[in-house]
């Protein structure tokens, strides 16, 4: 049986792929890599990370990068206390 990935599990794959590179932050094709997306869904969830001020884009010589803000390290720690105590209860996100 395939399971699939909620929006909040992938926006928690984004915000660690973005974490885990560091204030040099992360290019497009290797957060597509790491988050497991097409080009179009990662576009969107940017979109929201962007919106959300949860990400910054910085675009330099044509390219983007995409840093994580303080504000998303804050959800981002606040989606593994809650997604770890819902597991405790044996519940899934």
């Amino acid at each position: 049986m395939v399971t699939y990935r909620t929006s909040m599990q992938i926006i928690a794959d984004l915000l660690t792929a973005t974490q885990d590179s560091g204030m040099e932050g992360i290019r497009t094709t290797s957060l597509l890599t790491k988050a497991n997306l097409s080009h179009s869904r990662l576009g969107k969830f940017l979109e929201n990370l962007t919106g959300a001020e949860l990400v910054n884009r910085i675009e330099f010589d044509g390219k983007h990068t995409f840093v994580i803000t303080p504000k998303g390290r804050q959800y981002l720690e606040s989606y593994r206390r809650f997604s770890s105590i819902a597991e405790s209860f044996g519940l899934e996100l």
